[in-house]
């Protein structure tokens, strides 16, 4: 229960009191635990306001929800990550602009877009929007246990993500992934569509980042868990009606 009173207050801005442990390799397997309940808040939020507005404005209220609960912290790591990988710098120089508090014209964009297709993704979700809201941001966060296990760190001077790495992440860490994966098959085929995108887009943006950059960082994983959920949103709603 520390570990996991631990990655909420990490990764939300839940109010849970002080941390009482601060264990990030014991946190990291209730990331997609974290998703679950956040899933939860935004679909509960989502009925209420559902019921005042119009689709497109609960969607919108929903993401903005989302960002809220989350105090744009992955969003942050989107920015940061778009202004220094898009682009043809050099690794140690992607490095440094990534590190930059200020956001760039490519970071700027990336959010946009990335917000833009998420409120579209969740406006038209169609039957099952109340699940759906529920079991994709545990996807998302689950997503960043592939970037740790899969790429080393790219900062060993230190970083937001340091302390996440230095042993290979055991399959045992993936244990809360199996949440989201059951709950899919309520779904049924759609929630077997649903595990092969994630699948599919956790893969291509492991290979992106091993390709550009041969390592991944704290702003690189919150990228991951951003660009994850928003193409879940949107490729999970393909031919359902508004």
């Amino acid at each position: 229960m520390k570990r996991l009173i631990s990655a909420i207050k990490f990764i939300t801005i839940l109010p849970l009191g002080k941390t009482i442990i601060y264990d990030p390799k014991g946190m990291v397997p209730f990331f997609p635990v974290v998703g679950i309940i956040l899933g939860a808040l935004v679909s509960i939020f989502d009925q209420g306001v559902s019921r005042l507005w119009p689709g497109p404005v609960a969607a919108i209220l929903d993401v903005i929800f989302l960002v809220v609960l989350t105090g744009a912290f992955h969003l942050d790591g989107l920015g940061d990550t778009a202004d220094g990988l898009l682009g043809h710098r050099s690794r140690e120089k992607a490095l440094e602009v990534m590190k930059d508090s200020r956001i760039g014209v490519m970071g700027l964009v990336a959010i946009i877009c990335g917000l833009s297709i998420k409120w579209g993704g969740i406006m038209n979700l169609g039957v099952h929007r109340s699940l759906l809201l529920v079991i994709i941001p545990a996807y998302a966060r689950g997503s960043m246990l592939f970037g740790m296990r899969f790429l080393e760190y790219g900062r060993p001077d230190g970083g937001t993500g340091h302390d996440f790495f230095g042993n290979t992440l055991s399959f045992y860490t993936f244990w809360g992934l199996l949440i989201p994966i059951a709950l899919s098959f309520f779904l049924g085929w759609r929630g077997i569509w649903l595990i092969f995108i994630f699948v599919l887009t956790t893969s291509a943006i492991i290979l992106f980042y091993k390709k550009r950059m041969g390592c991944i960082t704290g702003d690189m994983l919150g990228a991951m868990t951003e660009i994850t959920e928003s193409l879940l949103f949107l490729l999970v709603s393909i031919g359902c009606p508004v």
